[in-house]
């Protein structure tokens, strides 16, 4: 596939391998992922990634959608998910399970992973770009810089059932890190904001939302953390999306660097 100097792993039938995808943008998978989609049998991949990703699949696979979206009812079930993996790399397939961003940030790769190794299904993790990093980097947003934070938090915004995490200590993450990033953060926001400043964040602490980051379809809103309801009902704006709360949001005025074609 490339004249580089190292040998690919090799990917062994009845196998799967779960791959991160990077959050959007083709250029952004790594070269283990390449080498994945090129070998693979049968691609189960999820709704976030990109069809140039899936496209890039070897002629001949099987590329099969089981993505899961908050609140559709054509969303896949995990159990379902997991099965299917099973079921494929039983019949002796080369299965890749295509995440969006990295398996093991806030996706479901760590339980499938579990549940391989339980079906005693050989597995190989390959790490991507998780879109709290990658996807911020495109909208010109760094998570860390010297003149504004030695400390980043990277949370989810909803838990196991669907609902407002509450698994941890709300006023610590609060005064824990400079900059927050939530991961699908717009179902809760009201409450999650509400949460923030009764744990001491300031009302006009800067905070950007970034839609369909790294793709061409990506839109970028800043705003305050006061006003960041109001904010996102009158542009509009739906998941996926990021949230980013912290002075670093600043830095997007001169560090604007990407244009979606």
């Amino acid at each position: 596939m490339f004249d580089l100097p190292f040998d690919f792993p090799p990917f062994e039938a009845g196998s799967v391998w779960l791959v991160g995808a990077g959050p959007g943008d083709p250029g952004l998978l790594s070269l283990l992922a390449l080498h994945a989609l090129r070998n693979a049998d049968h691609v189960i991949h999820d709704a976030l990634v990109d069809s140039r990703i899936v496209a890039l699949a070897r002629p001949g696979a099987v590329t099969e959608a089981m993505g899961k979206r908050g609140g559709q009812q054509s969303s896949s079930r995990q159990a379902d998910i997991t099965e299917r993996l099973i079921e494929l790399a039983k019949q002796g397939s080369r299965v890749l399970r295509l995440k969006g961003g990295d398996p093991f940030v806030f996706g479901r790769g760590p339980e499938e992973a579990l549940a391989l190794a339980a079906a005693h299904i050989p597995f190989r993790v390959v790490p991507g770009i998780t879109a709290g990093i990658g996807g911020l980097a495109y909208a010109g947003i760094p998570v860390t810089s010297r003149d504004t934070n030695a400390a980043v938090a990277f949370v989810t915004g909803h838990g196991a059932d669907g609902d407002i995490p509450d698994g941890f200590d709300w006023d610590a993450l609060a005064r824990g890190a400079p900059v927050l990033v939530f991961y699908m953060g717009l179902k809760h926001l009201e409450r999650m904001v509400a949460r923030l400043l009764a744990a001491g964040r300031k009302p006009a602490e800067p905070v950007a939302v970034v839609c369909d980051a790294a793709t061409p379809r990506q839109k970028v809103v800043e705003t305050t953390l006061a006003d960041l309801a109001a904010t996102v009902a009158v542009a509009g704006l739906v998941p996926p999306a990021l949230l980013v709360v912290g002075e670093v949001v600043g830095l997007r005025s001169r560090l604007d660097w990407w244009r979606p074609e």
